[in-house]
C-alpha cells in the first residue's frame, strides 16, 4: 500500500495533510525517514511512525450508518448524492461499499464496508438473511394481509415473493407495520403491498440479520460496529 494513503486511512489527515506531515520530516518507516508518500509499505512488517507514534493499520472498516433519504446506496452515480458522500475522508480512503441497497427515499439500517467476502455473504440470496422494516402505510392493513404476505405476494412483474412476516402496530386510514423479508427485490416492500392495493408512505429499514439500528444514530450519522456487533454478523 503507498503510504501517503495509509496514513491517510489512519486517521492522520487528508491527503494534502499527510503530504505536509512527509515535507516535514515528520514520518519514518524502519527508523528511517521518509518524504515520498508514494513508497509502498507494508503494514503487517514494517515499523510506520509519526513522530513518537507507532501507527496500526485497519485492513477492514465496518460502519453501521443511518442513512437518511435523499441518498443513493451506492458508491458512485453520476445525478445524485450517495452514502459514500456523508463519509469523512478518512473513512473514504478505505474505499467502503453498501452491503445491499436502500431506496433514495428509504431510510435506516446500512453497512458500510470494505470486506467483500462479508458483504457477498450477507446479500446471497441462498443465506436468507431477513431484513425487518419499520413502514407507515396508506390505508387499513388487515390480517387478511398477513396471511397473504405469509404465503408470498405475487408481484406485477409475475414473480412470487418469498414468505414474508407482517406485523399490525396500528391499523387505520394510515396503518403503521413492521415487515421482515428475507430477499431483496428492486422496490420490494413498496411493490408487495401495492399487490394487496395500498401505498408504503415512509419506509425504514431496523434490523438485517442480527444487526439492530443504533437508535441514538440520527439521520445521516454513522460509527463503527461494536466488537460484539461485528460477531454477531461474521
Amino acid at each position: 500500500m503507498r503510504l501517503d494513503k495509509l496514513l491517510a486511512n489512519t486517521g492522520h489527515g487528508s491527503r494534502k495533510e499527510v503530504k505536509n506531515l512527509l515535507k516535514r520530516k515528520k514520518v519514518s518507516v524502519n527508523r528511517t525517514i521518509v518524504r515520498d508518500g508514494s513508497l509502498h509499505v507494508d503494514p503487517s512488517t514494517d515499523i510506520i511512525q509519526v513522530g513518537d507514534y507507532t501507527v496500526h493499520y485497519q485492513e477492514f472498516i465496518y460502519l453501521m450508518m443511518n442513512k437518511p433519504p435523499g441518498y443513493v446506496s451506492a458508491t458512485v452515480d453520476d445525478k445524485d448524492k450517495t452514502v459514500i458522500d456523508l463519509l469523512a475522508e478518512n473513512y473514504q480512503h478505505f474505499e467502503p461499499f453498501p452491503v445491499g441497497r436502500l431506496d433514495k427515499d428509504t431510510e435506516g439500517l446500512l453497512l458500510l464496508t470494505n470486506d467483500g467476502e462479508l458483504g457477498h455473504k450477507l446479500t446471497s440470496p441462498k443465506k436468507d438473511i431477513e431484513k425487518v422494516y419499520y413502514a407507515r402505510i396508506d390505508g387499513c392493513v388487515t390480517n387478511e394481509d398477513v396471511k397473504q404476505f405469509a404465503g408470498g405476494i405475487l408481484l406485477e412483474d409475475g414473480y412470487q415473493t418469498k414468505s414474508a412476516k407482517l406485523r399490525i402496530l396500528t391499523a387505520g386510514a394510515v396503518s403503521e407495520i413492521e415487515v421482515t423479508i428475507s430477499e431483496g427485490k428492486y422496490h420490494q416492500v413498496k411493490r408487495m403491498f401495492a399487490a394487496v392495493g395500498k401505498r408504503v408512505s415512509y419506509l425504514k429499514r431496523i434490523k438485517m440479520g442480527q444487526l439492530l439500528l443504533d437508535p441514538t444514530l440520527d439521520n445521516g450519522y454513522y460509527r463503527e460496529l461494536t466488537e460484539k456487533e461485528l460477531t454477531s454478523i461474521l
